[in-house]
């Protein structure tokens, strides 16, 4: 079994010079999400290439910029001259905007392609069933649904809780969200199959952005 070791900024000049792809992402949760279901949609289709395999072998360094300022990170490590990949959560309206006006200019530099997802996070990528298999809870969710705070919800309202979900302080809930998200891109995202990935990606947007990450890989 492939493990999945803590992520390591691209500080080391050797590490750097020895990477073929800098895979740029939010947060460390869609890195956790990135290896792992890389390595579900290898196995039944070796054209694809496992993130967390060339992570270790140093083909691959994951960058997580954070969310914010994304303008800052358009030409960050240009000077480095390393094929760029940016996977951008779609979110909701204006944020949405935003990232896709800047994924127009990312996607105008040689050798760098941004997607920003048709969903609205790699959460709603997720199935249902896997949410349940893994947690033993039945929830519901779409495309834009905010899928942690409705797992966050259902996971405190299935254990002990002293009250209800609505009278927790916001802090408490944003805790309990945080955490929940962390599952969903380990726990669960380790667990689904590629029959349920389908169910919830008919259209390949995971395999596509993998296939874009070899190809840039390998054009250096």
């Amino acid at each position: 079994m492939t493990e999945f070791h803590n992520h390591k900024p691209p500080d080391d000049q050797a590490l750097v010079d020895r990477a073929r792809v800098l895979v740029i992402v939010e947060g460390t949760n869609d890195i956790e999400f990135l290896r792992r279901i890389s390595l579900t949609l290898h196995a039944v289709d070796s054209d694809l290439p496992n993130l967390a395999e060339m992570e270790q072998q140093g083909q691959l360094i994951f960058v997580p910029f954070g969310g914010y300022n994304l303008p800052s990170w358009i030409h960050r490590f240009a000077s480095l001259g390393k094929p760029e990949f940016f996977l951008l959560d779609h979110e909701v309206s204006p944020e949405t905007e935003s990232r896709q006006e800047a994924a127009e200019i990312i996607n105008q530099r040689t050798g760098c392609r941004a997607i920003v997802t048709r969903k609205r996070s790699l959460e709603n990528y997720l199935h249902p069933n896997a949410v349940r298999d893994a947690g033993q809870i039945d929830v519901a969710f779409d495309d834009f649904d905010p899928v942690g705070t409705i797992v966050a919800k259902k996971l405190f309202e299935s254990g002990i809780a002293d009250g209800p979900w609505e009278l927790l302080s916001r802090r408490s809930k944003s805790r309990l969200t945080s955490r929940a998200k962390r599952w969903l891109n380990t726990t669960v995202t380790s667990q689904i199959t590629a029959e349920l990935i389908e169910q919830r990606d008919p259209h390949g947007e995971i395999a596509s952005w993998l296939t874009t990450i070899g190809q840039l890989a390998q054009s250096l």
